[in-house]
Order: C-alpha cells, then sequence, then structure tokens
C-alpha cells in the first residue's frame, strides 16, 4: 500500500539519489532540469505554486519509494515527473497505483476534468501503465527532445474525467 504525501526539502537528498544520469534525469522531467539534479533546482521548480509535488510512501515500513507532481499549466493540468525510485519496486505495479491516487486527487480534491501527460514513445511500460488507468495517446501533440546526441519522441496522453468514470464503472464490471 502507497500513499501520497507533501514533497518538502527532507526529501531532496533521497529524490537526487534516484536521478543517476542525464538520461533519466530527461525521462523524469524532461529539460526542466540539467544533470546533475541540485537543491538549487528543485527549490526553483517547487516555488512554483501552479505545481503540486508528492513524495511516494510505502506505507508498511514508511519509505520513500517514487515522486509525482500535479502541474496546473495555462489551458491544461498535467501529471508529470513521475518515478519509482526504488528500483526494485518498478515492474510490481506500483506505477499504476501512484497514478490512481494521482487521477484521484486531482479529479477529486483539485476539482479538474481533464488531465494530459507526456511519456517518451520508447517507454512502453509507462505508456501501457497510463493505458489501463484510461488515458489515450492524442496524435499530433509530440514533442521532440534532444539527449545526447539522440531525439526522443515525447507523445501527449491524456484523461478526462468522463473517460475516468466510465473507465472505472466498466472495469468494475468486467470484474463481475
Amino acid at each position: 500500500m502507497i500513499s501520497l504525501k507533501p514533497f518538502d526539502k527532507h526529501y531532496y537528498r533521497v529524490l537526487i539519489s534516484w536521478i543517476d544520469s542525464a538520461e533519466t534525469l530527461m525521462q523524469f522531467a524532461g529539460p526542466a532540469f540539467s544533470f546533475p539534479l541540485t537543491n538549487e533546482q528543485l527549490d526553483k521548480s517547487l516555488s512554483d505554486k501552479k505545481r503540486i509535488a508528492f513524495i511516494i510512501i510505502d506505507v508498511m515500513n514508511n519509505s520513500p519509494v517514487g515522486y509525482a507532481e500535479i502541474y496546473s499549466g495555462e489551458e491544461n493540468t498535467y501529471l508529470g515527473r513521475i518515478i519509482i525510485g526504488d528500483k526494485r519496486m518498478r515492474g510490481q505495479g506500483l506505477g499504476q497505483k501512484i497514478v490512481t491516487l494521482l487521477l484521484d486527487f486531482a479529479f477529486t480534491d483539485l476539482k479538474q476534468e481533464k488531465l494530459s501527460l507526456n511519456v517518451f514513445d520508447w517507454n512502453h511500460p509507462a505508456i501501457k501503465c497510463y493505458e489501463k488507468a484510461g488515458f489515450e495517446i492524442i496524435p499530433g501533440k509530440e514533442i521532440a527532445r534532444e539527449i545526447n546526441g539522440h531525439t526522443w519522441i515525447a507523445l501527449r496522453m491524456t484523461i478526462d474525467k468522463k473517460r475516468r468514470e466510465a473507465f472505472i464503472k466498466n472495469k468494475c464490471l468486467s470484474v463481475l
């Protein structure tokens, strides 16, 4: 079981330890930061009042296992900077649980009607995770990012509140 807890300076060292390369940083945050990630970069990012940052806590042992954000932009609200930092926890469905908690928070607590995110096209496990939560890829909204002489393509995925509710209802009906 996991929970979302507000992210603060207490967790900087943990998050920074999870970002072990420029590629990991690009995958985590796009071009917003430069490697190595620093306290100063995190201070600047978290001072943005449109950004809500969470540390993901494993409730069983009260330890941090991940990080995620919700960002309210001009035209849309985004899920982003999602990382399962504890590599032993990857591939066990934790991403699905994190996305579910973020969607519940955004749709219920923040009263959002639509959410988007960007994911690199080669990150098949993440794409599958988002699709399982009800996200759809939006054609024509790709973004190219350069990293160490390579071009990575970020896909835009989106979900609205009505689609999420229908998705949950259908998921529950299929279990019966």
